[in-house]
């Protein structure tokens, strides 16, 4: 018990710093009120982390989203009738963990999976390198291709270079060599020591570095910095929860974008889910439709506090992950240490270097898309590596809904293309009285996929020949294809082609009706 407290402690100081820049810069990319993003984060770590069945996974406010709910604040007139939409969608996601509808999540090929996963690092690294430089004008959490900056994901690069901080790109080279250096160190410097991890040991030291180069030709610039809203400043905890229009829950136009707020909420969660779990070294599977019901909880409690839709994450879980997070209460004091920290220390919080968070998101983007995954993806073949690799561009040059949704229309085409070619086999045996002899075997399931594949076999056969159709192990024959052997049987009249059909239920020669033979149960699904 101790030993998993000590791994899930550790982790959450990790997935904390991931999640700090990530709500704040989400909220910001959205359009809404910052303090909206800190408190999607905090519900989506406490409640979802405690209801969820998922051990590892960490939900929050999601990228996927900020497209829709800067559209919808405007559209719907303001925030306050927006967080009515997420109340509603809340509920929407209970009705569906009650429906089952959880299942979604398993019928997407696992290449595609795969392929988010080494999308979603890339993303990660191709993100992270203008904050590693100091160039912040695209705030932390845009992960779509056309940013909120006006820029994209690679003339934003490109132009970070011409804008380089030498003071925070100096923290940032500390921060990644104390990412890496750090843990072949740790087991050798005394034991009281050792409960230190390298990310909060590299915040440390992009603290410390930010106080003592204050007006020097090395500081490190306000707007570099993280920038949690200040309480004692503002106003009190009260001034920065926002209520919803009790109004708006009458009209049309936010159950509208309520139904497209927990359709897309639910698809990024179910999505997640798949992904945690692969990534899960012990395994364990979440149950799809409490993960739903759970995100729905969430998203009511969000909703009424004034914050950000939640789901769950792939950034911050697999941070999660690799952190060596063991179970739930990882994700749950994460959620704790974003309360607790923005209330009472968020003069300390707004003194992190951006650059030193992306030296750790970019570690954690290079596991996601380590290039030996690649190499094995290919190793498998076209089938795997075309959904694969079509994945991984998709959600790079636009975003990761709609890269999923490329990846799995061309896994579709790919099971579509092997599905034809596999629906029959087809060789020559030896010579029959003279003639050819050909034996056709059929698959155990045939459809209307395969029409063409088939229908050209036949038209192919030569003439006088000797056709020896066996169909043992057809356990679903569509009535599409039976219709063109019924239409071949006049062709092969024409062509003098003797057919043999051999079915379970005996042997006929030159059968006239297809239809009446496989008229049965047998055939039937």
């Amino acid at each position: 018990m101790f030993t998993s407290f000590k791994k899930d402690f550790a982790a959450s100081i990790v997935v904390f710093f991931v999640a700090l820049p990530l709500c704040l810069g989400i909220a910001l990319a959205s359009g809404a009120p910052l303090f909206s993003g800190l408190i999607a984060g905090i519900v989506g770590g406490i409640v979802v982390g405690a209801l969820s069945g998922s051990q590892i996974g960490v939900s929050g406010p999601a990228a996927g989203l900020a497209a829709i709910v800067l559209t919808a604040i405007t559209t719907l007139g303001g925030f306050e009738n927006f967080i009515a939409a997420v109340v509603i969608a809340g509920f929407f996601q209970i009705a569906m963990g009650l429906l089952r509808a959880g299942i979604i999540g398993l019928y997407f090929p696992s290449a595609v999976i795969k392929g988010m996963l080494s999308g979603i690092g890339l993303i990660i690294i191709l993100k992270q390198i203008p904050h590693f430089f100091g160039y912040d004008h695209d705030p932390e959490g845009d992960f779509a291709f056309k940013q909120v900056d006006g820029e994209n994901t690679f003339s934003e690069i490109l132009l970070s270079l011409d804008f380089i901080n030498l003071g925070a790109t100096l923290i940032a080279i500390v921060a990644m060599a104390t990412l890496l250096l750090w843990p072949r160190i740790q087991p050798k410097v005394p034991a009281f020591l050792q409960w230190i991890q390298a990310p909060l040991l590299a915040v440390i030291f992009g603290i410390i570095y930010v106080v003592f180069t204050v007006d020097t030709p090395l500081q490190v610039y306000a707007e570099n910095l993280v920038s949690v809203p200040v309480l004692s400043e503002s106003g009190g905890l009260s001034d920065f929860i926002v209520f919803p229009n009790i109004e708006a829950f009458g009209r049309m136009d936010v159950w509208i974008t309520a139904a497209t707020i927990a359709l897309v909420a639910s698809l990024e969660t179910l999505l997640c889910l798949e992904a945690t779990d692969r990534l899960d070294p012990n395994k364990r599977v979440t149950p799809a439709n409490r993960e739903l019901w759970a995100q729905g909880v969430g998203n009511i409690l969000s909703g009424l506090i004034g914050g950000l839709p939640v789901t769950q994450v792939i950034v911050r879980s697999s941070a999660n992950i690799q952190s060596g997070g063991q179970t739930k209460l990882s994700t749950i004091i994460h959620g704790v240490f974003l309360l607790v920290s923005v209330v009472t220390i968020p003069l300390v919080l707004n003194l992190i270097p951006l650059s030193v968070l992306a030296a750790v998101l970019l570690v954690v983007g290079y596991k996601l898309a380590k290039p030996e995954l690649f190499k094995t993806m290919y190793a498998l073949g076209w089938k795997q590596f075309v959904p694969f690799v079509t994945t991984v561009i998709g959600i790079l040059v636009t975003d990761l809904l709609t890269g999923i949704g490329v990846g799995l229309a061309v896994g579709i085409i790919v099971i579509l293309v092997k599905s034809y070619q596999n629906s029959h086999f087809l060789h020559i045996e030896e010579e029959h009285n003279g003639s050819d002899k050909y034996k056709m075997t059929l698959a155990e399931e045939v459809t209307f996929i395969n029409k063409g594949a088939i229908k050209k076999e036949l038209n192919a056969l030569e003439e006088n020949s000797y056709l020896e159709l066996d169909v043992r192990k057809t356990r679903y024959l569509d009535h599409d294809i039976i219709e063109i052997l019924n239409d071949f049987v006049d062709q092969a009249k024409n062509k003098s082609i003797h057919i043999k059909l051999i079915s379970e239920k005996g042997e006929v020669n030159n059968p006239e009706n297809y239809s009446q033979i496989f008229y049965s149960k047998t055939y039937k699904s």
